[in-house]
C-alpha cells in the first residue's frame, strides 16, 4: 500500500531511522521528511577521460573496472578496497575503507559512471569513496553516461548523526512508495502560474533532473508554504470578525472632544487617519485587531490615548502594557500631562507595576477592580491573577516585540473580546507585516511632529582613529556646557562581574557571532567618566534594569526634570523615554545592537527643539557585516529604510526571531524579501479562495495542507498575536 505524507515514518524508514530523524530534526511523518528540502545542489561535473583530470575538483568519468585488491591497513586497523579503473587513456584507483562487499559488483570488466573529487596518491589519481553506476550492458552506456553525470547531488541539512547522504537515501525511498499527493494550490492558480503538480514537485526538488527542474519545483514549493500561511492568517481575520465586542461610541461633547479641543497643536495627517481607523474599528462589533507602526517619536502614543478615550467613554477600562518599569512610569506620567487637570481626575490614570510598595500596590488594584481607574498603565505585573478588571475594553500593548502570545493573550483574557491595539516604533517591512502580523490590520504614521530639530549621527571607529575615543566624550562635554543633556548607552551592566550581574535579561548579543564579550559596561563608563577632566565635574548617575524600582524611577524623573546632566545607562532607556532637553546619544560598543535597536536608542535626542547628536562609537573593522550595521544607521534616518536594510544586512530569520504567531516555523523555502510579490500575490487568493469557500469544501487539498502546516498549537498562537 503505498505510503501518504500522514503515514508514520516508521512505517516508511524503520523505527532506527525514524527515530534518528525524531532526534535529529523532530521529524515524526513521511510528509515532515519530503518537507526537508536540501539545502544546495551539487553537480558531479563535465564527462572528462582520466588523463585530462584536474586535482581538487569535482568530475565524472565513464571507465571499466581493471583491477580489485582488499587488503588490511596496519595504522588504523580494518580494511581497504582498492579499485583499479581504465577509460583506454589512463589509469586511477578507487578506495573504500571497510566496504569489502563492494567486490561483488565491482567485478573486472564492469563498466560504468564514476564521480567524485580527485585527489593524488603515490604519484597517481585516486577518488575516495566515489558515487557511481554500473551499466547492466553497452547498448545505452553514453546515454546513461551524460544523465548520470548532469543529475545533481542533493546537499540536506544534516547532522552528526544523521548525514546528507542518509537523508538522500531516506528520501529516495520514500518517494519511490509514495502514492498521490493532494494539490493545495487550486487548479486555476496552478494553470495561470503554469505550476507542477505537487506530487511532482516533491520529486523535482529532491531528485530534480538539472537545475531548471529544480527551480520549477521549488516554485511551486513557495507557493504552497505562502497559500497556506496567508489563508491561515486570512481565516483567523474571518474569525476575529465573527467575534463579538462592545462597540465603544464617543459622542458629541464627550471625552474624546474635549481632549481635542484642548490638544495644543493639530495632530498630523498620519496621526488622523489612524485616528479614523481605530475609532471605526472600536464601532464595528467585532474586536479590533490592529498594528500601529511608528517612527519614534511620530506620536504613538497620542493616537493610543484618543483610543482610550474613546474606550472610557462608554464607561470601559483601557489598559497599556510596557515592557519596562521606566517606560510604563514614563506613559504615566506623559498620558496625565496629556489628558491635563480636566480630565484626569475623571479617568484616574494608574500604575500598576511589580515594585510597587505593597500598601501603594494594593490600592491601585482596588481602582483597578472598581473601574474607578479608567486607563491603567504596567507591566507584567498588569498579568497577575490578583489583578481584576471592573470592565477592560481595550488592551494595548507597546513594543509587543517584547511581549510572548502568552502573556498579551492572559491581559486580553482579562476582559470579554476587548479591542486590541500594539504599538511599534520598530518600522516593519511590508512583507514581513504580512507573513508574520498579516491577522492584523496595519496603519502606519509616517509624517513627524512639527518643531523636531533633527538628528544627526556620525560613526566613531575607535579601532581605526583611537583619538576618537576622547573626542567623543569632549564633544559630550561641550552639549552639557550649553545646557543640554547626555546619554550614554552601553551593552551591559558591569564586564567584569559574572553571569546574569553582567547583563540585562534582553542584553544584545553580538550579532555577528563575537564571542570576546562587550568591552563598555555602565559600572565601567561611570568609573571612567567620574575621573574625567571634564564630564567627572558634572552631575553623572546610572540606570540599569537590576536597580530597585523605586531607584530607577527617582533616577529617571531626576534626568528628565533637567537635574541630571549624564545619564549613564543599558538599554532600559530603549523606547519611550522622553527629555526634549536631551541633545546626544553616545552608544559604545555599537556593532553589538541591531539595526533596530540603534535607531530606537537614537531617538531618544532631537524629540524638541534642541537639534540631536547621536555617537556610535565601535571597534569593528571596516568591511565587516558589523561595520556595515553601524554605518547603515549612520546613513538614514528613515526608519522604514532601514528596516528594509536590517532585512539585507542579517536575513529574515534573526528579523523575525521566534515569528509571534508560531507560523514562521512551517516556512522553509519562502524568503520574505526576495519572495515578496509571491505572498503579495497569495494573500490575494488566499482572500478569493475564502470568499467563495470559507470551510474550503471545494478545496480539500489546501484544507489538508492547512492542518498538516499549521498545527494546533500554530492556530492558539495566532490567535492571541
Amino acid at each position: 500500500m503505498p505510503y501518504t505524507l500522514d503515514s508514520a515514518l516508521s512505517e516508511a524508514v524503520g523505527a532506527t531511522h525514524a527515530a534518528a530523524l525524531s532526534r535529529a530534526f523532530g521529524m515524526a511523518t513521511v510528509g515532515d521528511l519530503l518537507a526537508h528540502y536540501p539545502r544546495r545542489y551539487m553537480s558531479r561535473g563535465d564527462l572528462t577521460p582520466i588523463a585530462g583530470l584536474p586535482l581538487g575538483e569535482a568530475v565524472t568519468i565513464v571507465a571499466e573496472v581493471l583491477r580489485v585488491q582488499s587488503r588490511p591497513m596496519r595504522s588504523r586497523g580494518g580494511r581497504l578496497l582498492e579499485v583499479i579503473i581504465g577509460d583506454g587513456f589512463g589509469e586511477m584507483s578507487l578506495t573504500f575503507f571497510n566496504q569489502d562487499w563492494r567486490q561483488g559488483e565491482l567485478r573486472r570488466g564492469r563498466r560504468g559512471v564514476f564521480s567524485g573529487k580527485v585527489g593524488e596518491y603515490r604519484g597517481g589519481l585516486q577518488f575516495s569513496h566515489p558515487s557511481y553506476e554500473l551499466f547492466e550492458d553497452d547498448d545505452d552506456t553514453a546515454d546513461r553516461a551524460i544523465e548520470f553525470a548532469s543529475r545533481l547531488i542533493p546537499v540536506y541539512p544534516a547532522t552528526a548523526t544523521v548525514t546528507s547522504m542518509q537523508v538522500e537515501k531516506l528520501v529516495a525511498a520514500c518517494l519511490d512508495a509514495l502514492g498521490e499527493v493532494p494539490e493545495p494550490l487550486p487548479a486555476d492558480l496552478r494553470d495561470r502560474e503554469k505550476l507542477m503538480g505537487a506530487r511532482d514537485a516533491l520529486e523535482g526538488v529532491h531528485r530534480p533532473a538539472n537545475e531548471a527542474h529544480a527551480y520549477a519545483a521549488r516554485k511551486v514549493l513557495r507557493w504552497h508554504e505562502a497559500l497556506v500561511l496567508q489563508t491561515a492568517l486570512a481565516q483567523q481575520r474571518q474569525f476575529v470578525r465573527h467575534m463579538a465586542a462592545a462597540r465603544r461610541e464617543a459622542g458629541p461633547g464627550g471625552l474624546l472632544e474635549r481632549f481635542d479641543a484642548a490638544l495644543p497643536f493639530p495632530l498630523t495627517p498620519d496621526q488622523e487617519t489612524t485616528g479614523a481607523h481605530i475609532a471605526a474599528d472600536l464601532v464595528a462589533g467585532w474586536p479590533m485587531n490592529r498594528l500601529v507602526q511608528g517612527e519614534v517619536g511620530s506620536g504613538k502614543t497620542l493616537v493610543a490615548l484618543r483610543a482610550m478615550l474613546q474606550v472610557a467613554e462608554s464607561g470601559g477600562q483601557a489598559a497599556l502594557i510596557a515592557p519596562t518599569e521606566v517606560l510604563a512610569a514614563q506613559h504615566l506620567r506623559s498620558i496625565a500631562r496629556m489628558l491635563g487637570p480636566r480630565l484626569a481626575p475623571e479617568l484616574m490614570p494608574t500604575l500598576l507595576t511589580g515594585q510597587m510598595p505593597a500598601a501603594a500596590r494594593r490600592r491601585a488594584a482596588l481602582h483597578v477592580a472598581s473601574g474607578q481607574a479608567r486607563i491603567v498603565v504596567g507591566t507584567h505585573a498588569l498579568l497577575s491573577e490578583n489583578t481584576t478588571f471592573a470592565d477592560l475594553g481595550l488592551v494595548v500593548v507597546d513594543e509587543q516585540h517584547r511581549f510572548g502570545v502568552e502573556q498579551r493573550e492572559t491581559l486580553r483574557a482579562k476582559g470579554t473580546s476587548p479591542h486590541a491595539l500594539v504599538l511599534t516604533a520598530t518600522p516593519i517591512p511590508r512583507t514581513v507585516a504580512m507573513t508574520v502580523f498579516g491577522d492584523l490590520d496595519v496603519s502606519t504614521i509616517r509624517t513627524m511632529p512639527a518643531g523636531r530639530a533633527g538628528i544627526e549621527t556620525y560613526v566613531a571607529p575607535v579601532a581605526e582613529r583611537p583619538r576618537w575615543f576622547e573626542r567623543v566624550w569632549e564633544r559630550a562635554a561641550e552639549e552639557v556646557g550649553k545646557g543640554h543633556q547626555v546619554f550614554v548607552v552601553c551593552p551591559a551592566i558591569d564586564v567584569s562581574a559574572k553571569g546574569r550581574a553582567a547583563v540585562e535579561d534582553d542584553a544584545p548579543e553580538a550579532e555577528d557571532g563575537d564571542s570576546r564579550g562587550p568591552r563598555w559596561g555602565v559600572a565601567q563608563v561611570a568609573e571612567l567618566l567620574g575621573g574625567h577632566p571634564s564630564l567627572g565635574r558634572m552631575r553623572l548617575a546610572t540606570l540599569h534594569g537590576r536597580m530597585p524600582g523605586e531607584e530607577k524611577d527617582r533616577v529617571m524623573q531626576e534626568f528628565a526634570a533637567g537635574r541630571l546632566d549624564v545619564l549613564i545607562a543599558t538599554t532600559v532607556i530603549e523606547v519611550g523615554v522622553d527629555v526634549p532637553n536631551a541633545s546626544t546619544m553616545v552608544i559604545l560598543d555599537a556593532d553589538r545592537f541591531g539595526v533596530s535597536q540603534l535607531h530606537q536608542l537614537r531617538g531618544r535626542v532631537g524629540r524638541g527643539g534642541v537639534p540631536g547628536l547621536c555617537l556610535l562609537v565601535t571597534e569593528a573593522t571596516e568591511g565587516s557585516d558589523a561595520r556595515a550595521r553601524v554605518d547603515a544607521v549612520a546613513a538614514t534616518l528613515d526608519g522604514f529604510a532601514l528596516a528594509e536594510a536590517d532585512l539585507e544586512l542579517r536575513g529574515e530569520g534573526d528579523v523575525l526571531g521566534d515569528a509571534q504567531s508560531g507560523v514562521r516555523s512551517s516556512l522553509r523555502l519562502l524568503r520574505v524579501i526576495k519572495d515578496a510579490t509571491l505572498i503579495a500575490q497569495a494573500r490575494t487568493e488566499a482572500d478569493r479562495v475564502l470568499d467563495e469557500d470559507p470551510l474550503l469544501d471545494g478545496h480539500p487539498g489546501l484544507a489538508e495542507a492547512l492542518a498538516r502546516r499549521v498545527t494546533q498549537v500554530e492556530r492558539a498562537a495566532l490567535a492571541k498575536s
